[in-house]
Order: C-alpha cells, then structure tokens, then sequence
C-alpha cells in the first residue's frame, strides 16, 4: 500500500492480521518503514524502541489527528478516527487537519 501526503509517497505494510496489528513497530531499534492499521482508533507505543510518527484519518482519508516524534509509553485514543498509520519519526512535515490522504492499493 502506497500514501502520498504534500508530494511524499510512503510504501506501508498493512497489518492485517493479528500478529502484525499487536506487535506493529514494536522492538524494531530503527524504524524505516510505515505500518497501515485499517479501521483502529488507538494506539500504544509500549515496547518501542524509538518515536514514530502518526496520523489518524476518517472514512474519508481525512487527517483528523497527527502527531510528530511521539515518545515511548503513550496511548492515544480518538474516536473518530477510522484508520492510524505509523511512521518513522521525523516523516511528517506541512500537515494539517482536514487535509486528505493519497491512498494506493
């Protein structure tokens, strides 16, 4: 699965399945690819061994929520989002709310 956002793509795995939507980014010591968790409204960065990068979009591919460098040992939940996309830290640049992802299969 490829995003665009500001002219930026992103190759993400898909976790879709069990393992992949538990363990997500976690324990990997440098993170260089993304992870797209279809229809998930939270997140934890238990366990991480760096920050990341996330966005949480509506049915529309909506941002509705974003945060940069997210530290270690946080939860965050937002009932409206209907999917969350993980990157790497230091990814994101010039986003704004509302603005709508790119979404390639």
């Amino acid at each position: 699965m490829e995003i665009i956002i500001d002219n930026k793509s992103f190759n993400l795995e898909i976790a879709n399945t069990f393992k992949k939507r538990f363990f997500g980014l976690m324990g990997k010591k440098v993170i260089t690819t993304g992870i797209f968790f279809p229809k998930t409204k939270a997140i934890h960065t238990f366990f991480m061994k760096d920050k990341i990068d996330i966005i949480m979009i509506n049915k529309n591919n909506e941002i509705i929520y974003y945060q940069t460098n997210l530290d270690r040992n946080k939860i965050i939940i937002k009932k409206e989002a209907y999917h969350t996309i993980e990157l790497p830290k230091n990814s994101l640049t010039n986003l704004k709310i509302g603005h709508k992802l790119t979404i390639k299969s």
